[in-house]
């Protein structure tokens, strides 16, 4: 069965933002197209932001696929990594607060920051 790989910011279970990889299962329609399930949407969002921008730590408030659209874009998470999307890629922002807590800069979120000289351009989905 063809399948659809969404790349998840999420909280892990001590709080701090990490990776992981999960599957959309996608079933034939029809030859040559396979589809997934319909996905909730609620609204959407366009951002451009211009060389230098960088954000600070902080935590995706509601749920949300970021679409790179034009330039890239830098994820740097607690544990010193990062990864940097550029032009038709995406993944899936879901490191919310954990219930209950208080925002800690050292160990709660992500930063993101635009790439290269090129302005970011972002699509958000929720």
């Amino acid at each position: 069965m063809p399948q659809f790989t969404q790349t998840v910011l999420y909280t892990a279970e001590d709080g701090r933002a990490r990776w992981r990889e999960e599957a959309i299962p996608l079933q034939t329609a029809k030859p040559m197209v396979a589809l997934s399930a319909p996905l909730p949407l609620r609204e959407m969002q366009l951002r451009e932001s211009p060389p230098g921008f960088r954000s600070v730590f902080h935590c995706t408030e509601v749920p949300q696929w970021v679409f790179i659209l034009q330039g890239r874009m830098e994820i740097g998470l607690q544990d010193g990594s990062s990864r940097v999307f550029g032009p038709g890629e995406h993944f899936y922002s879901a490191d919310v607060l954990p219930p209950g807590a208080a925002f800690d800069p050292a160990v709660h979120g992500h930063w993101s920051r635009q790439h290269g000289d090129e302005a970011l351009v972002t699509l958000f989905v929720r």
